[in-house]
């Protein structure tokens, strides 16, 4: 009797599970591609017309946000992932409905509108939340909470990165953190029907260039991309939690709101590559650099950018955007990587693949900033043809900086407490 009872219960978790994968596939397919296509034309747009419109546009975005969350949503906060966290916590508490559309429409025009992040911690939100509400259904079981909720993320990342395996280790080793045997199997279930989706619908590439063979004479410089990475990362966390500190003791909400969406402005306006999850500006980049097109002018600009990636990021989170720390951990690694790639070549002759390390530095400084070194390692194989050839450097620099960030600070965006 009781084998029959489990024998049902998992057909129920399975069927539940695939109707969350298409549901999560949907949402994820197109919030992706309509804010590509959005900020794309947008982006080019603007700066056909007039430059200082970037200036304005992450306030018209920011500003747009708050009044949607305090008319349309009634004021209820979004915390990002920390709300999954905190959900997974007790059987009670539960992802509201409301915040599938907030996240998927604030997560849009805070990218489309030049804010220096992405949509894919808008996307995780909202596709736990579907996993949330086919819970509350009483469909299935009440053990499997975190089941449906790690199915619903599975399927959406998988869908972003087109990577099943990468969608399935974030919900394993980043949101369930436990390796019960009903979550390896939502999170299989919903991992296959995305990527059979991916496989009929959106079979491309973040990043266009192929990745090339690695060679074992870059190991030196692979293990200080993965240290650098780690400290990229572990500034980034800081640069996050102090602008929403320093943002939060803001009283006025027009001050609060335009300040940082002006200063984001008026960064992009210097830097264009920072605008949105500046995807574009990586493409850009890795063209120049891998064709020897460089300058002083270039490479101190792709230093600075190093840097203020992370710094417009924050500063976009803290005004009150939506998003969170995968675009700009990717495209700020990619660019420490290509800086690094450049600096070995041109000082030591290493004759380095910019595009190898562009994808080493996106791996380290990713594993360091969400705390899953092997999730890492397969989203950024996916992102490039080609990428599964850079297994090992990325393993390595992966697992260097994830070290290195645990060691100089134990938290994460998603985990550090509030005070």
């Amino acid at each position: 009797m009781r084998r029959k009872i489990l024998f049902y219960s998992y057909l129920k978790l399975i069927a539940a599970s695939t109707i969350i994968a298409v549901v999560c596939c949907l949402l994820a397919f197109s919030l992706k591609h309509l804010t590509e296509r959005a900020q794309h034309l947008l982006f080019t747009g603007t700066s056909n017309i007039n430059a200082l419109l970037l200036v304005v546009l992450p306030s018209v975005g920011i500003t747009a946000i708050y009044f949607l969350r305090k008319y349309l949503f009634k004021n209820r906060k979004n915390k990002g992932i920390k709300e999954i966290y905190t959900t997974l916590e007790t059987r009670k508490d539960h992802l509201p409905f409301f915040k599938i559309p907030s996240h998927y429409i604030n997560g849009f025009l805070t990218v489309v509108f030049g804010g220096s992040t992405g949509v894919e911690v808008s996307t995780v939100v909202a596709t736990a939340t579907v996993g949330n509400q086919v819970y509350k259904q009483r469909f299935i079981p009440l053990a499997f909470k975190r089941e449906l909720i790690c199915a619903g993320v599975a399927a959406g990342v998988t869908v972003l990165f087109g990577s099943a395996l990468g969608g399935w280790l974030f919900a394993v080793e980043v949101i369930a953190k436990k390796l019960h045997k009903t979550v390896l199997l939502s999170c299989t279930v919903a991992t296959v029907v995305a990527y059979a989706f991916v496989q009929h619908f959106d079979r491309g590439f973040l990043v266009a260039m192929p990745a090339t063979e690695w060679r074992s004479a870059t190991l030196p410089f692979i293990l200080a991309l993965g240290c650098l990475g780690g400290l990229l990362a572990t500034y980034f966390t800081h640069a996050v939690i102090r602008c929403k500190t320093w943002f939060g003791k803001i009283k006025s909400n027009f001050v609060r709101v335009n300040l940082g969406a002006l200063i984001v402005g008026g960064l992009i306006f210097f830097f264009p590559f920072l605008y949105g999850d500046s995807y574009h500006g990586l493409a850009s980049m890795l063209e120049r650099f891998s064709a020897g097109n460089t300058s002083s002018l270039l490479v101190g600009t792709l230093a600075a950018l190093v840097f203020l990636k992370p710094l417009a990021a924050s500063l976009t989170l803290g005004a009150g955007g939506d998003g969170g720390v995968f675009a700009p951990s990717i495209v700020s690694g990619a660019f420490l990587g290509i800086l690094v790639a450049y600096w070995g070549n041109s000082h030591f002759g290493a004759d380095l693949s910019i595009i190898n390390f562009a994808l080493v530095g996106a791996a380290a400084t990713l594993s360091a900033a969400i705390h899953g070194p092997v999730t890492s390692v397969f989203l950024i194989s996916a992102v490039a043809p080609h990428g599964e050839r850079l297994f090992i450097p990325l393993a390595i620099a992966a697992l260097i900086s994830y070290m290195l960030s645990k060691a100089l600070y134990p938290y994460n965006v998603y985990t550090y407490p509030e005070k």
